[in-house]
Protein backbone atom coordinates (compact mmCIF):
# COMPACT_ATOMS: atom_id res chain seq x y z
CA UNK A 1 0.00 0.00 0.00
CA UNK A 2 1.50 3.39 -1.01
CA UNK A 3 0.65 6.88 0.81
CA UNK A 4 0.15 9.54 -1.37
CA UNK A 5 -0.37 13.24 -0.41
CA UNK A 6 -2.86 14.90 -2.99
CA UNK A 7 -2.22 18.61 -2.67
CA UNK A 8 -6.11 20.68 -2.76
CA UNK A 9 -8.02 17.61 -2.93
CA UNK A 10 -10.80 18.61 -1.11
CA UNK A 11 -13.51 18.97 -4.56
CA UNK A 12 -12.31 18.45 -7.81
CA UNK A 13 -9.71 16.98 -9.37
CA UNK A 14 -7.93 16.43 -6.61
CA UNK A 15 -10.82 14.42 -4.51
CA UNK A 16 -11.20 12.30 -7.21
CA UNK A 17 -7.96 11.17 -6.93
CA UNK A 18 -8.03 10.90 -3.41
CA UNK A 19 -10.96 7.78 -4.33
CA UNK A 20 -9.04 6.49 -6.96
CA UNK A 21 -6.28 5.77 -5.04
CA UNK A 22 -7.96 4.48 -2.08
CA UNK A 23 -10.56 2.38 -4.42
CA UNK A 24 -6.84 1.07 -5.72
CA UNK A 25 -6.01 -0.12 -2.67
CA UNK A 26 -3.72 2.48 -1.60
CA UNK A 27 -3.46 5.28 1.11
CA UNK A 28 -4.35 9.26 0.25
CA UNK A 29 -3.23 12.01 2.09
CA UNK A 30 -5.56 15.07 1.03
CA UNK A 31 -4.97 18.71 1.74
CA UNK A 32 -7.15 21.27 2.49
CA UNK A 33 -6.41 24.93 2.57
CA UNK A 34 -8.04 25.62 5.86
CA UNK A 35 -9.73 23.68 8.76
CA UNK A 36 -13.71 24.58 7.76
CA UNK A 37 -12.33 23.36 3.99
CA UNK A 38 -11.00 20.53 5.95
CA UNK A 39 -14.32 19.40 8.01
CA UNK A 40 -16.39 19.91 4.63
CA UNK A 41 -13.82 17.27 2.83
CA UNK A 42 -14.27 14.69 5.49
CA UNK A 43 -17.87 14.31 4.84
CA UNK A 44 -17.38 12.86 1.35
CA UNK A 45 -13.47 11.47 1.24
CA UNK A 46 -13.15 8.07 1.63
CA UNK A 47 -13.41 6.51 4.69
CA UNK A 48 -10.37 6.77 6.53
CA UNK A 49 -9.07 9.68 4.73
CA UNK A 50 -6.19 11.44 6.60
CA UNK A 51 -6.54 15.38 5.93
CA UNK A 52 -3.62 17.46 6.49
CA UNK A 53 -4.27 21.45 6.24
CA UNK A 54 -2.19 24.24 5.25
CA UNK A 55 -2.83 27.79 2.92
CA UNK A 56 0.03 27.06 0.51
CA UNK A 57 -0.38 31.19 -0.24
CA UNK A 58 1.77 30.98 2.86
CA UNK A 59 5.49 30.65 3.45
CA UNK A 60 4.52 29.50 7.08
CA UNK A 61 1.48 27.83 6.82
CA UNK A 62 3.05 25.49 3.46
CA UNK A 63 6.05 24.86 6.21
CA UNK A 64 3.57 23.90 8.81
CA UNK A 65 1.94 21.49 6.28
CA UNK A 66 5.21 19.77 5.72
CA UNK A 67 5.81 19.72 9.40
CA UNK A 68 1.94 17.43 9.86
CA UNK A 69 3.18 15.06 7.06
CA UNK A 70 6.33 14.52 9.31
CA UNK A 71 4.13 13.84 12.34
CA UNK A 72 2.34 11.18 10.37
CA UNK A 73 5.47 9.63 8.85
CA UNK A 74 6.05 11.01 5.47
CA UNK A 75 4.30 9.85 2.39
CA UNK A 76 5.86 7.39 -0.82
CA UNK A 77 4.41 9.88 -3.29
CA UNK A 78 3.37 13.53 -3.32
CA UNK A 79 0.81 15.08 -6.27
CA UNK A 80 1.04 19.25 -6.55
CA UNK A 81 -2.15 19.24 -8.00
CA UNK A 82 -3.40 22.47 -6.45
CA UNK A 83 -3.69 25.81 -8.63
CA UNK A 84 -4.79 28.51 -8.44
CA UNK A 85 -5.99 31.28 -11.03
CA UNK A 86 -6.85 34.63 -10.01
CA UNK A 87 -10.08 36.26 -10.87
CA UNK A 88 -9.06 39.98 -10.31
CA UNK A 89 -8.18 42.16 -12.43
CA UNK A 90 -4.84 43.39 -10.70
CA UNK A 91 -2.04 41.11 -9.29
CA UNK A 92 -2.30 40.78 -5.52
CA UNK A 93 1.02 40.34 -3.17
CA UNK A 94 0.74 37.90 -0.31
CA UNK A 95 1.90 38.24 3.01
CA UNK A 96 5.12 36.94 1.84
CA UNK A 97 5.45 39.53 -0.73
CA UNK A 98 4.97 36.98 -3.69
CA UNK A 99 2.08 37.28 -6.69
CA UNK A 100 -0.39 34.78 -5.47
CA UNK A 101 -0.89 33.13 -8.54
CA UNK A 102 2.79 32.46 -8.43
CA UNK A 103 3.12 31.57 -4.87
CA UNK A 104 0.45 28.69 -5.22
CA UNK A 105 1.13 27.15 -8.10
CA UNK A 106 5.40 27.42 -8.13
CA UNK A 107 6.88 28.17 -4.81
CA UNK A 108 4.29 26.62 -2.27
CA UNK A 109 5.40 23.03 -4.62
CA UNK A 110 8.79 24.22 -4.66
CA UNK A 111 9.09 24.08 -0.58
CA UNK A 112 7.27 21.56 0.16
CA UNK A 113 10.03 19.48 -2.27
CA UNK A 114 12.85 20.98 -0.24
CA UNK A 115 10.82 20.38 2.66
CA UNK A 116 9.66 16.73 2.44
CA UNK A 117 12.55 13.71 2.71
CA UNK A 118 12.38 12.93 -1.40
CA UNK A 119 9.53 10.30 -2.23
CA UNK A 120 9.32 7.56 -4.24
CA UNK A 121 7.86 9.73 -7.11
CA UNK A 122 6.45 13.24 -7.41
CA UNK A 123 3.57 14.11 -10.16
CA UNK A 124 3.31 18.32 -11.13
CA UNK A 125 0.24 18.86 -12.72
CA UNK A 126 0.81 21.42 -15.36
CA UNK A 127 -1.72 22.73 -17.79
CA UNK A 128 -1.78 23.21 -21.70
CA UNK A 129 -1.75 26.87 -20.81
CA UNK A 130 2.08 26.43 -21.27
CA UNK A 131 2.33 26.72 -24.81
CA UNK A 132 1.36 30.48 -24.88
CA UNK A 133 3.94 31.21 -21.83
CA UNK A 134 7.05 32.51 -21.61
CA UNK A 135 9.39 32.73 -18.65
CA UNK A 136 11.30 35.94 -18.23
CA UNK A 137 13.63 34.97 -15.01
CA UNK A 138 13.82 38.65 -14.46
CA UNK A 139 10.37 39.13 -13.83
CA UNK A 140 8.89 35.73 -12.93
CA UNK A 141 6.03 37.77 -11.44
CA UNK A 142 5.32 39.56 -14.06
CA UNK A 143 5.75 42.94 -12.74
CA UNK A 144 6.38 44.40 -15.82
CA UNK A 145 2.82 43.69 -17.44
CA UNK A 146 0.45 41.07 -15.15
CA UNK A 147 -3.33 39.54 -16.06
CA UNK A 148 -4.30 36.73 -14.67
CA UNK A 149 -4.21 34.34 -17.35
CA UNK A 150 -0.89 35.74 -17.74
CA UNK A 151 0.08 35.02 -14.51
CA UNK A 152 -1.52 31.35 -14.10
CA UNK A 153 -0.01 29.94 -17.81
CA UNK A 154 3.43 31.29 -16.77
CA UNK A 155 3.29 29.85 -13.19
CA UNK A 156 2.70 26.35 -15.03
CA UNK A 157 5.01 26.68 -17.31
CA UNK A 158 7.59 27.44 -14.18
CA UNK A 159 6.42 24.46 -12.24
CA UNK A 160 6.60 22.19 -15.33
CA UNK A 161 10.39 23.57 -15.52
CA UNK A 162 10.94 23.42 -11.86
CA UNK A 163 9.73 19.45 -12.28
CA UNK A 164 12.25 18.51 -14.72
CA UNK A 165 15.01 20.66 -12.94
CA UNK A 166 14.00 18.29 -9.68
CA UNK A 167 14.01 15.48 -12.15
CA UNK A 168 17.62 15.85 -13.08
CA UNK A 169 18.44 16.49 -9.60
CA UNK A 170 16.61 13.55 -8.00
CA UNK A 171 17.65 10.74 -10.11
CA UNK A 172 16.63 8.03 -7.38
CA UNK A 173 13.14 9.34 -7.85
CA UNK A 174 10.04 9.51 -10.92
CA UNK A 175 9.35 12.98 -11.75
CA UNK A 176 6.83 14.17 -13.97
CA UNK A 177 4.64 16.64 -14.97
CA UNK A 178 0.85 15.74 -16.34
CA UNK A 179 -1.70 18.09 -18.29
CA UNK A 180 -4.87 16.77 -17.16
CA UNK A 181 -7.30 18.59 -19.75
CA UNK A 182 -9.68 21.06 -19.51
CA UNK A 183 -12.14 19.26 -16.97
CA UNK A 184 -15.58 20.33 -15.20
CA UNK A 185 -14.40 21.83 -11.72
CA UNK A 186 -14.76 25.30 -9.95
CA UNK A 187 -11.89 26.57 -11.84
CA UNK A 188 -12.05 25.44 -15.33
CA UNK A 189 -16.31 26.11 -15.37
CA UNK A 190 -18.58 23.66 -16.47
CA UNK A 191 -18.74 24.33 -19.78
CA UNK A 192 -15.27 22.08 -19.98
CA UNK A 193 -15.39 18.84 -21.78
CA UNK A 194 -13.56 16.50 -19.59
CA UNK A 195 -15.38 14.72 -15.77
CA UNK A 196 -13.58 14.99 -12.98
CA UNK A 197 -13.01 11.53 -13.87
CA UNK A 198 -10.99 11.92 -16.71
CA UNK A 199 -9.02 14.76 -15.44
CA UNK A 200 -7.63 12.41 -12.68
CA UNK A 201 -6.84 9.84 -14.79
CA UNK A 202 -3.28 10.52 -15.68
CA UNK A 203 -1.44 11.81 -12.07
CA UNK A 204 -3.12 8.90 -10.79
CA UNK A 205 -1.47 6.47 -13.34
CA UNK A 206 1.80 8.34 -12.58
CA UNK A 207 1.58 8.35 -8.65
CA UNK A 208 1.21 4.50 -8.88
CA UNK A 209 0.97 2.60 -11.62
CA UNK A 210 3.84 0.27 -12.32
CA UNK A 211 2.82 0.08 -16.28
CA UNK A 212 6.49 0.80 -18.01
CA UNK A 213 5.13 3.78 -19.45
CA UNK A 214 4.43 5.21 -16.22
CA UNK A 215 7.88 4.46 -15.13
CA UNK A 216 9.76 7.61 -16.51
CA UNK A 217 11.22 10.76 -15.05
CA UNK A 218 11.43 14.27 -16.17
CA UNK A 219 8.39 14.41 -18.61
CA UNK A 220 5.34 15.70 -19.17
CA UNK A 221 1.81 13.78 -20.01
CA UNK A 222 -1.27 14.25 -21.12
CA UNK A 223 -3.78 11.27 -21.48
CA UNK A 224 -0.91 8.72 -20.15
CA UNK A 225 1.00 10.42 -23.28
CA UNK A 226 4.43 11.81 -23.11
CA UNK A 227 3.90 15.47 -24.96
CA UNK A 228 5.88 18.22 -25.43
CA UNK A 229 4.23 21.93 -24.86
CA UNK A 230 6.97 24.29 -24.34
CA UNK A 231 10.57 23.69 -25.09
CA UNK A 232 11.33 26.59 -22.37
CA UNK A 233 10.93 23.74 -19.84
CA UNK A 234 13.42 21.70 -20.71
CA UNK A 235 16.37 24.04 -20.76
CA UNK A 236 18.66 23.67 -18.27
CA UNK A 237 19.59 27.25 -17.80
CA UNK A 238 15.67 27.83 -17.21
CA UNK A 239 15.46 25.50 -14.94
CA UNK A 240 18.66 26.40 -13.10
CA UNK A 241 16.82 29.85 -12.90
CA UNK A 242 13.46 28.90 -11.66
CA UNK A 243 14.79 27.14 -8.73
CA UNK A 244 17.42 29.70 -7.77
CA UNK A 245 13.98 32.20 -8.03
CA UNK A 246 12.84 29.75 -5.66
CA UNK A 247 15.58 29.55 -3.40
CA UNK A 248 15.46 33.64 -3.65
CA UNK A 249 11.84 33.48 -2.49
CA UNK A 250 11.67 31.19 0.50
CA UNK A 251 15.55 31.10 1.73
CA UNK A 252 14.94 27.06 1.13
CA UNK A 253 17.31 24.78 -1.04
CA UNK A 254 17.03 21.69 -2.43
Amino acid sequence: MTRVLVTGSTDGIGAEIVRELAAQGHQPVAHARSDPRRKEALAHLPEGTAVVVGDLASLKSTENLARQLAELGGVDVVVHNAGFVSRAEEPRLTDDGIEETLQVNLVAPYVLTALLPTPARIVFVSSDSIVHAHLDLADLQLKGGWTAASAYANSKLAVTTLAFGVARLRPHALVNAVHPGWVRTKMSGQEAPLSVEQGADSPTWLAVSQDPAALVSGALFHERHQVRLNEQAYEVTFQNGVLAACSSMTGLDL
